[in-house]
């Protein structure tokens, strides 16, 4: 179906110089709201369930900070021992029913709630899209309206094929998120840059990056269609009560040139990346299912020595998870 073979990829869910830049300008409240109503449209309203990734399982485990860290980022996140976190996998789509291995269940998604020794906590929100496919909330929401009206008996050229003709990226994006073989072995990435600062105030522009110690492993897509529904979800409790799953949490830094206000353009491959520490998954929740409702990821939500870019789309995330999460709440 066209809806969800595009939803995959498209409904994921999030300054060009080395200097310190203002915050991108808020996006209009409505645009959230208009975002939500079409993820609605397409994916249907499941009451208590997020707009997307709607399919998901909290889990629990601890950070524990390099030393590295600490040199590039006054936060208090790397200054000390390691901190309890709350993580959630999921599956793209507002479906929660939606197989695992689905293809339209790509990108993945990895939130993290880091639980900070000064009672407050930290959020970072990942999936596994190595650019994302638009650059703003509002031609996210273009996209998705692009999308259901795109259906098979749609006019030629569709909305959806024409919204493609002029944002490449969206064309693109999708192909960067396969099926892994486990929440476990999927590499997360961070499409929002951010800003560290250092003790002295120096500013490093930067994008997060998880990747796991075991190393990714992604199963051929007829293989993906062939497992149980839940396999992804259902998978990841026994193996991490047997061995915590690690993942190396990444700092991959911008140069001078590389933009930080289109998550549409990945950096290059050759760019630096920092270790910043290693994430431990531990164990499961007992109530996934109830311990989901209550959580909330907001991309803005860090702490000093890590700040917001210019990035349009962490504003425009923010809002949109807000207007989901106030109507799942209802």
């Amino acid at each position: 179906m066209l809806v969800f073979r595009y939803g995959r990829a498209l409904a994921a869910g999030v300054a060009l110089v080395l200097v310190s830049s203002p915050p991108a300008a808020a996006q209009d409240s409505s645009t959230a709201e208009q975002t939500i109503d079409v993820m609605n449209t397409l994916f249907g309203k499941h009451p208590g369930k997020r707009a997307n990734h709607a399919k998901g399982v909290v889990a629990e485990g601890s950070f524990t900070p390099s030393a590295d860290a600490a040199r590039i980022s006054k936060a208090s996140l790397f200054a000390g021992p390691a901190v309890p976190v709350t993580i959630r996998f999921s599956d793209a789509t507002g479906v929660p029913t939606i197989p695992d291995g689905s293809a339209n269940a790509n990108p993945h998604g990895m939130a993290l709630k880091f639980r900070l020794s000064d009672g407050s906590d930290m959020d970072v929100v990942l999936n596994a899209l190595a650019f994302f496919p638009v650059a703003t909330g509002e031609d996210f929401r273009d996209l998705l309206k692009a999308v259901s009206e795109s259906g098979p008996d749609a006019k030629k050229p569709t909305a959806l094929e024409r919204f493609v003709a002029t944002h490449p990226a969206a064309a693109t994006a999708g192909a960067t998120a396969k099926t892994p073989s486990s929440l476990a072995r999927q590499t997360y990435h961070g499409v929002n840059a951010f800003i560290f600062v250092d003790k002295d105030g120096k500013r490093q522009p930067f994008r997060f990056r998880v990747v796991p110690v075991e190393g990714q492993e992604i199963l051929p897509d007829e293989e993906a269609a062939k497992r149980e529904p839940n396999y992804l979800m259902d998978e990841i409790g026994p193996r991490v009560a047997k061995k915590p799953a690690k993942f190396r949490v990444l700092a991959q830094l911008a140069e001078a040139g590389d933009p930080t206000n289109d998550a549409t353009k990945p950096w290059p491959e050759s760019r630096k990346t920092v270790d910043l520490g290693t994430l431990s998954v531990s164990k499961v929740v007992a109530d996934s299912a109830e311990a989901e409702k209550a959580l909330l990821f907001m991309p803005n939500a860090l702490t000093d020595g890590i700040e917001v870019s210019d990035d349009p789309l962490i504003d425009a995330r923010v809002q949109a998870y807000a207007v989901s999460f106030s109507r799942r709440a209802q």
